[in-house]
């Protein structure tokens, strides 16, 4: 399921490395504010997701924690770094495990039934989202001292993601289809 499953240790690590950089230009290069909570949408999502898709659960939640976080200190939100860590490496790592669940042999698989990837896929970055949103809720009833603030950073969230899995899947496919006769 993954593009670099069959990868190297170099070109693993060229891979998370250069992930990481796409995690945090994705989030500080189109940023879209949020005028009730001076925060920000981006496209970031997208390179978590597909981190992920590409990497893998362990390399893809290590991308998201650490390029998200990153991201946010470079681009002036630093006290939002260590709730991002947290909640990106979260989100990440329960979509990784939703996509190894649904890539092991079931015994459906026998019978001539098959899991559609592509829905496969959407599914786990949708249920990872749900996390995402959950999480900086939380982080942000928190950080404001109250739940009506971090409301309405909820709506936003959920455009954020819904972004995110839409440019992932497409990216993710153009590249599965590009690289279909190198792997």
């Amino acid at each position: 399921m993954y593009i670099t499953g069959q990868c190297n240790k170099t070109e693993r690590l060229v891979m998370t490395a250069l992930m990481i950089a796409l995690v945090i230009i994705g989030t500080i290069v189109l940023r879209i504010p949020v005028p009730m909570t001076h925060g920000y949408v981006h496209l970031g999502e997208a390179m978590v997701y597909l981190s992920v898709l590409i990497l893998g659960k362990k390399n893809g939640s290590f991308v998201a924690a650490a390029g998200s976080a990153l991201a946010d200190v470079f681009g002036g939100f630093a006290a939002f770094a260590p709730w991002t860590l947290l909640i990106k490496f979260g989100m990440a790592f329960a979509m990784g495990a939703i996509l190894e669940f649904a890539d092991r042999p079931h015994p459906q698989h026998a019978q001539g039934r098959s899991v559609n990837p592509l829905l496969v896929s959407v599914l786990a970055m949708t249920a990872s989202g749900v996390l995402m949103c959950l999480g900086y809720f939380i982080a942000e009833t928190i950080m404001y001292g109250n739940h009506i603030a971090a409301l309405t950073e909820v709506p936003w969230n959920i455009g954020q993601f819904s972004a995110g899995i839409i440019l992932a899947a497409a990216i993710n496919a153009s590249l599965k289809k590009a690289l279909s006769g190198h792997l």
